[in-house]
């Protein structure tokens, strides 16, 4: 949803309104209470962020261990199963 149009519209909008507040010179709660908001949806922002990141930095860590496994399994000979984890890591198992 934070990366559809409409997140952006609607953040655009709150910013709007809150270079308005101090053109027309709104009271300063209001003021206080829209840059809380604009704070709170950059506080959300960023935790989002950071977690796609995680999210996304351990599927390529498994990803990658799962291409040193099988690696390792042909370099010793042996065959243990990483081939089919490795077809299951990159997507390119039977299922698909």
């Amino acid at each position: 949803m934070v990366s559809s149009p409409v997140f952006f519209a609607a953040c655009l909008a709150l910013l709007a309104v809150w270079v308005l507040s101090y053109v027309f010179g709104w009271s300063d709660p209001l003021r206080w209470g829209l840059g809380d908001a604009l704070g709170g949806v950059a506080l959300l922002v960023v935790a989002l962020l950071k977690n796609a990141e995680r999210r996304a930095e351990h599927a390529l860590q498994y990803k990658l261990d799962a291409i040193a496994e099988a690696l390792l399994e042909v370099r010793r000979g042996t065959d243990e199963g990483a081939a089919d984890d490795l077809e299951r890591a990159i997507g390119r198992h039977e299922d698909v």
